[in-house]
């Protein structure tokens, strides 16, 4: 008797499927050749990198030397080149004397400017007590200075100059300009005329007559005022003898004589020599008398 064929069974028919590669599997799949050219041109490229910070180790002035033309570069460009340069302060300095110190004119690169040279220089100059200076974005040069005052007026050897308190010439044209001014004449009279203008000034009795100081071989000093007379002033003791002075003046009026000169060197005696009647009285010599001549 012939046997039916035998049914498949519940575990035959339950048999799992293969399953399918994912969609995100198959995109890496299909793209594979293009993804490995992006990783073979990025290992490129940071070998590449790699031996650059290799070189610049061994360079190190190379970044510097990238660096500096990038701001170079940058400096010159639009917006950053000089447009103004603006002076505060200055009343009697010369324009042109600051312009040269500060090194630099419109159209020159911001970046090229170093504010504390272009100081240092404005200093020098006789005019400037002080000076400061500053870069302000995009174009302008701020300079900003402090003028020496003007103190006196120093004559020697016919030449008149403006000097501050401590000697240094300021000006030797256009002296009409800052005023009236003692006059202070002779060699060295300069550097040492600030202490007896000072002392004068506290007897005015005697300062509003005085027409020039005058320095003697370096030493001493002689008044010369304004009615031609001349007042010898002992070697340091120059307080003593204007005290005294302004005494005679108050008691005696002794400058309101016709004198030719009061001699008051010797500790102990006051000469006093006394005009020649109908003979004038010497000239003393004058910034505006020299400026004519």
């Amino acid at each position: 008797m012939a046997r039916k064929p035998a049914e498949p069974t519940t575990r035959s028919r339950s048999a799992p499927q293969p399953k399918r590669p994912s969609a995100t599997r198959l995109w890496f799949k299909k793209r594979r050749a293009w993804l490995r050219g992006i990783g073979m041109a990025t290992l490129a490229l940071g070998t590449l990198g790699i031996a650059s910070i290799g070189v610049i180790a061994l360079d190190p002035m190379a970044r510097l030397r990238d660096t500096t033309s990038w701001l170079a570069e940058l400096g010159r460009g639009p917006g950053l080149s000089v447009q103004e340069i603006r002076i505060e302060g200055r009343e009697f300095a010369p324009r042109e004397a600051l312009l040269a110190a500060i090194g630099i004119t419109p159209g020159e690169a911001m970046l090229d400017f170093q504010p504390q040279v272009a100081r240092q220089r404005l200093e020098q100059i006789a005019w400037v007590e002080s000076a400061h200076v500053e870069r302000r974005l995009p174009g302008t040069i701020l300079i900003r200075i402090s003028e020496r005052r003007a103190f006196a007026i120093w004559q020697r050897d016919g030449r008149f100059s403006v000097i501050d308190r401590e000697g240094r010439v300021m000006a030797t044209e256009r002296l009409e300009a800052f005023g009236p001014l003692p006059l202070v004449v002779g060699a060295g009279a300069e550097r040492v005329a600030a202490q007896m203008i000072d002392l004068l000034r506290s007897a005015p009795e005697i300062s509003d007559r005085v027409q020039a100081i005058i320095r003697v071989s370096e030493r001493r000093w002689n008044l010369r005022l304004q009615n031609g007379a001349d007042i010898l002033l002992p070697e340091g003791h120059e307080e003593a003898a204007i005290t005294r002075l302004a005494e005679l003046q108050a008691r005696d009026r002794l400058l309101d004589r016709p004198l030719a000169a009061v001699d008051m060197r010797l500790p102990d005696r006051l000469v006093v020599r006394m005009h020649p009647p109908g003979q004038p009285a010497p000239p003393t010599p004058t910034p505006a008398r020299s400026q004519r001549g």
